[in-house]
């Protein structure tokens, strides 16, 4: 018998409760101590990764808003496991995009340790060059980067792959760590600002995960932590 598909209790209803009447995706000026990355940086950046020779195959790792908002274009998607990494609410705080300097939010990055399943997206060979710096206009915009590009071995059905993907600089001033799920899902429940809210964040990652088959437990759990904290605030008056 098939199975069940999992019911999200985080909605799109939860999500509209803290969406901006206005959507501004637009790179801000950067914060004190950084300075907009420009394209000679990103074409330096490629050429440390990728070299001057031609690559048949070029693949981008993708664990959360890259998943269902690829910034490239792609000519494959997959699935595949990287060992070594996981997933983790560690980028912060976010001020800006998904947050404000009342309610900062919390970003997906890779830390180390663990597992994490995720997509891998191949690049066109043609133009190849002009997609990733589309991919680091939108991944690395500032620098010095909190979270830098690095080369990683994802396992796949049928062969391991050499992918280019994004892991959390602990030194950087922006690493956060030891908060448990439930102080996790206080900022995720609150957190919105230019792009949107973190809700609509963890929503989207976790339904596009659940689409593709890989099941994030601790990515599911906080769904579920982020709906309850929302209908306590918004929906106090009326049953869920």
């Amino acid at each position: 018998m098939p199975k069940t598909k999992r019911q999200m209790r985080l909605t799109p209803r939860h999500v509209a409760y803290l969406q901006p009447e206005v959507i501004v995706e637009t790179l801000p000026a950067p914060p004190e101590g950084l300075t907009e990355a420009t394209e000679a940086d990103h074409r330096e950046t490629i050429a440390k990764f990728f070299g001057p020779e031609s690559h048949d195959e070029t693949w981008i790792f993708a664990y959360g808003s890259l998943i269902w908002k690829p910034a490239c274009d792609f000519v494959e998607v997959r699935t595949g496991l990287l060992h070594g990494w996981h997933r983790a609410f560690c980028l912060g705080w976010n001020n800006r995009f998904r947050g404000s300097d009342e309610n900062p939010g919390l970003m997906l990055a890779l830390d180390r340790g663990g597992a994490c399943k995720g997509a891998l997206y191949r690049l066109p060979s043609k133009g190849r060059d002009e997609n990733l710096i589309k991919l680091f206009e939108r991944e690395m915009g500032w620098k010095p980067t909190a979270f830098p590009p690095r080369m990683v071995n994802v396992r796949t059905v049928d062969r391991t792959i050499r992918a280019l993907t994004f892991c959390i600089d602990r030194n950087s001033g922006r690493y956060v760590s030891s908060l448990s799920e439930a102080e996790i899902a206080d900022v995720l429940a609150k957190a919105t600002g230019t792009r949107g809210s973190m809700a609509e964040y963890l929503f989207s990652t976790v339904e596009h995960l659940e689409q593709m088959g890989l099941h994030d437990p601790h990515l599911w759990r906080l769904q579920n932590l982020v709906a309850e904290r929302i209908e306590a605030v918004y929906e106090t008056d009326r049953e869920v």
